[in-house]
């Protein structure tokens, strides 16, 4: 299938009908891919650029990132709630949607650097992101507020991108066993429903101890 050029005009209409929410994500991810160079032209009429500058310094590692948002998040800095009622159910708190824009930054960082470092450190900070989502999983009303049913699932995280950046990681680090074990759980947790599409780019990635690990789970799983 050819790639057709897209349509600018129809693309700014698309733009103007998303929610706050999705603006800020797509926002978070121009401050990732956009040259700094560039930035003054994006928004410096609606940011004053000049009171942001500061002494020029390495950007933090990518786990280091993702360890103060992780702490930051259980602490509760995002966490706002509203009155619910039946019109505004379907919202989410203006908190909830800077969690989800972070989370969203972090997660895509972490699959950009799984393409050239897929080290221990990448691992761990996956598994961070993971941890949260299982936390709020597990029900506990202290990370982002969501008015309707919650769930780690109103992220909208594409795990069809993420899995294999994180499979990735995992294959340059764990024993045969981990790795299979880890594999298995994850796509339990979150992606069950394309289980061997998931299980298809973990063999890819893996040993050929990894791949016989993952053949000696049993056969509902693999």
């Amino acid at each position: 299938m050819t790639r057709r050029a897209i349509d600018l005009e129809r693309l700014r209409v698309a733009l103007r009908r998303l929610s706050r929410g999705d603006l800020l994500v797509i926002a978070e991810r121009a401050t990732e891919l956009v040259p700094r160079a560039k930035l003054r032209a994006l928004v410096g009429d609606f940011v004053r650029l000049d009171r942001l500058a500061g002494r020029k310094s390495r950007a933090a590692p990518v786990l280091d990132e993702v360890r103060t948002f992780r702490e930051a998040s259980l602490r509760g800095d995002h966490y706002e709630s509203f009155s619910v009622n039946s019109r505004n159910f379907t919202q989410k708190s203006e908190g909830t949607e800077e969690f989800i824009a972070e989370f969203d930054r972090l997660v895509g960082k972490c699959i950009r650097a799984a393409e050239k470092t897929p080290g221990p450190p990448l691992r761990e900070a996956f598994e961070l992101l993971f941890g949260l989502l299982r936390h709020i999983d597990e029900g506990h009303d202290d990370v982002v507020f969501f008015a309707d049913e919650g769930g780690s699932w109103q992220l909208g995280v594409d795990w069809r991108a993420v899995l294999p950046a994180y499979f990735r990681c995992l294959a340059a680090s764990a024993s045969p066993e981990d790795f299979a074990r880890e594999v298995d759980r994850t796509i339990k947790t979150f992606a069950e429903y394309e289980r061997p599409r998931h299980l298809t780019a973990a063999r890819r990635v893996a040993s050929a101890e990894q791949k016989a690990a993952l053949r000696a789970l049993p056969a509902a799983r693999r």
